[in-house]
């Protein structure tokens, strides 16, 4: 693992000695969109930076949002956050961290934006399709694997975007009230992880105030937390165009300076910096701190030449990884995340106990696509998240490739959704609330819909297969502008309904990055879920679809019935106005669905397979300091399958109020038909037991806990207890608690 040694650290302590005031400057804001200055008489480079966490991104001029190549630039489009997180598999999360970090180095990166790892609080952010998960545990276990995969190719990872940025409307000025308990136990636990076990090299502070405070101005976030409490020793990079004032933010732990504008002199930590030091109102050894820091993660990432001790000259310098892109073996990654991120919502049986999934490959002779989302392409939109993708297979491409020439497949767009093609300009407006463009032609509409029920009718009679690819685009999931609703746009709710009406057996997929109301959905047999995912996402769904692959993808978030549903929105208050109360606490997601009895429509942790898993023995007990879990996983079905099984804690003896279930373990099992195997989770009880006190006011541990194991929040198959433990144990591990906090 890349981390920041005593030696990087000597290292940069001497470039430090070397550097003027004005060097200094230069090498804490941008002289360019994605790039700092350098020092070229001590053979400094410049730190070069990309968008971003599915691929680098296209490459800009310097100082200007205009693309600069033609096809050079061309990389491998990753599966997106929720995809990785949706996996639940942490070697597969560190493997897209590979390829991610590869392709940074391959295009001359130094520090690749992502991952993206706040928290999923509202199913309306604009960016969901970004982020893994609205558990902390899950995004602290995806993320820090991703991050040490990221970090193997001498590129530094930058985890986004501390804290707590929920919400893209009013991003850069909207103040979030979020209580202590709230921070410590939902938002800030992934970002402890990535520091503290994933060992990341930088963070990127977000544009939003945390109780009245600017994140790129808190000393208590930068500082207090990030630094003292966690020991973090990378630097911290301001969202672009995140830094407001000049002096407040050169006192804190903020150390480089981005934004989206070309006139970089004019940049806070440029000149205004240089005149906030001549004033004696920033001192010089501030300065110093934020540059000795970027120098220690540019030696540990090996940019930095050997020193010739005795002549104090520039040497050499050292080898550093060169990275690739734009490779098969990075295509197969993208392919083999995508395989296990799909996630079987439902696929009931009929009265013979037939399901509509695994299509019969064997029987196919003509099968019918509808929706527009089944031939539309998704990684040139979204925001920072673009890139400029070698490829990327759509639905019906995949269903055409995998089926081949022996089966007709018919298309109807059914409903009118355009082919999102970002412009190159959005970067520069990307500082306001975005608008969305909406057309309404009810003719028109109307004439695609009775078309592609006319053929579902059709084929329904004759037994042929239809399947219905719908969903969300980069036009509803995208950076600068949250959904106004989980509605499906385009009239979609209709056409389905319409479908299910003339062939009861049409099989629904959905390509998207969050949560849509299904008002439809008890009438429908079969629904699959497939996120932005990857180059190789339809050749994956293909796949799953004709059971080549058997589904393993479980929800890394609860889809609600209904918006208001959502504590974001019926405890809480989410998107415009400037503030924002985070009044439902640390009750996020499941845990405050699963604690109030609230119904949803599908939830965390859900996913089917086209096997079947049986759970037994468990048992649970204390082994020194840490919760020792065990329990047998049998696959009961005939196909060959991967088990999710989930560990939830119910702690108790707190004397205040706690959620149900909280996740603190789970694993991905692959088992054969009949086989069983017994899976052991060793959870250290210092993390698994913690809770933020509010009586207290700090970390505490709770004496006892109800322990389920299962296959979601809401499919619980065992359960035990963990008994109350002595004090002298208790007090002991508080004290692990305040020590590695």
């Amino acid at each position: 693992m890349t981390t920041i040694t005593e030696a990087n650290k000597t290292k940069a302590r001497a470039l430090l000695a070397e550097l003027t005031l004005d060097e200094k400057i230069d090498m804490i804001h941008a002289a360019g969109l994605f790039r700092t200055e350098g020092v070229p008489r001590l053979g400094i480079p410049p730190f070069k930076m990309d968008d971003g966490p599915m691929g680098p991104r296209e490459e800009l001029h310097n100082d200007n949002w205009a693309p600069l190549y033609n096809t050079r630039d061309r990389v491998t489009y990753l599966p997106s956050g929720s995809a990785v997180a949706s996996t639940w598999n942490r070697e597969l999360a560190h493997e897209a961290g590979q390829v991610l970090g590869a392709e940074a180095r391959g295009r001359g990166k130094d520090v690749i934006l992502g991952p993206s790892i706040n928290i999923k609080r509202s199913p309306l952010c604009g960016r969901n399709f970004e982020y893994m998960s609205e558990d902390p545990y899950l995004t602290g276990e995806q993320g820090v694997a991703f991050i040490q995969g990221v970090q193997e190719s001498d590129v530094a990872a930058c985890a986004k975007h501390y804290a707590a940025n929920s919400q893209e409307t009013d991003r850069l000025e909207v103040d979030e009230t979020i209580s202590e308990r709230a921070l410590r136990e939902i938002y800030l636990p992934a970002f402890e992880d990535a520091v503290k076990r994933g060992g990341v090299l930088s963070l990127m502070g977000a544009y939003n105030l945390v109780n009245g405070e600017q994140c790129c101005e808190s000393g208590r976030l930068l500082d207090d937390i990030l630094r003292d409490e966690w020991g973090f020793r990378g630097f911290v990079v301001s969202d672009w165009s995140a830094v407001k004032r000049t002096v407040a933010s050169a006192r804190v732990g903020l150390d480089v300076e981005m934004s989206v504008t070309p006139n970089f002199d004019e940049y806070y930590f440029a000149n205004p910096l240089r005149k906030a030091v001549a004033a004696g109102e920033v001192s010089e050894t501030d300065i110093d701190v934020k540059v000795e820091r970027v120098l220690a993660v540019m030696d540990a990432l090996h940019m930095l030449p050997d020193t010739d001790a005795d002549a104090g000259s520039a040497g050499d310098r050292p080898a550093r990884k060169a990275g690739s892109y734009a490779t098969l073996a990075h295509a197969q990654a993208a392919l083999d995340v995508a395989r296990e991120s799909i996630v079987l919502l439902k696929n009931d049986a009929d009265e013979s106990g037939r399901t509509l999934l695994p299509l019969d490959e064997r029987s196919l002779r003509r099968v019918l696509v509808v929706g527009a989302n089944a031939d539309r392409i998704h990684s040139n939109g979204g925001g920072s998240a673009v890139i400029k993708a070698l490829h990327e297979v759509t639905p019906i491409l995949g269903l055409n490739g995998q089926l081949g020439g022996n089966v007709e497949i018919e298309y109807a767009l059914g409903y009118d959704a355009k082919q999102v093609v970002q412009d190159d300009s959005w970067q520069e407006e990307s500082l306001e609330n975005s608008v969305g463009s909406a057309s309404d032609d009810a003719e028109h509409a109307a004439h695609l819909r009775e078309e592609a029920v006319t053929l579902a009718r059709e084929y329904a009679a004759a037994g042929d297969p239809v399947i219905f690819v719908g969903g969300l685009d980069h036009e509803h999931d995208l950076e600068g502008r949250d959904r106004e609703t989980i509605a499906l746009p385009y009239g979609q709710d209709e056409l389905i309904s319409t479908l299910l009406d003339v062939a009861p057996d049409t099989i629904l997929v959905f390509v998207a990055g969050s949560p849509v109301a299904m008002p439809w959905a008890d009438r429908a047999r079969a629904i699959v879920w497939n996120w932005y995912n990857g180059t190789e996402s339809g050749t994956a769904l293909a796949e799953t679809l004709l059971g080549r692959v058997n589904p393993s993808g479980h929800l890394p978030e609860t889809f609600p019935i209904a918006l208001e549903d959502s504590p974001a929105h019926s405890i809480g208050t989410f998107g415009p106005g400037l503030h924002v109360r985070y009044d439902e606490d640390i009750y996020v997601g499941y845990r405050y669905f699963s604690t109030r009895g609230v119904p949803v429509r599908f939830p965390f942790g859900h996913g089917l397979s086209y096997t079947t898993f049986a759970y037994a023995d468990l048992d649970v007990r204390r082994v020194d300091g840490d919760v020792r879990i065990a329990f047998t996983v049998t696959n009961t079905g005939e196909r060959t399958g991967k088990a999710v099984p989930q560990v939830y804690f119910g702690l108790e003896g707190t004397g205040e109020d706690r959620p149900a279930k909280e996740l603190r373990g789970f694993a991905k099992v692959a088992l054969e038909p009949g086989e069983s195997r017994q899976v052991e989770l060793v959870l250290p009880a210092a993390k698994a037991l913690r809770y933020w006190s509010n009586e207290t006011g700090e970390y505490a541990l709770a004496p006892a806990a109800r322990v389920y194991v299962g296959e979601s929040v809401a499919d619980i198959r065992l359960t035990d207890v963990l008994g109350v433990c002595d004090a002298a144990e208790v007090a002991e591990s508080v004290t692990d608690v305040a020590i590695t906090a």
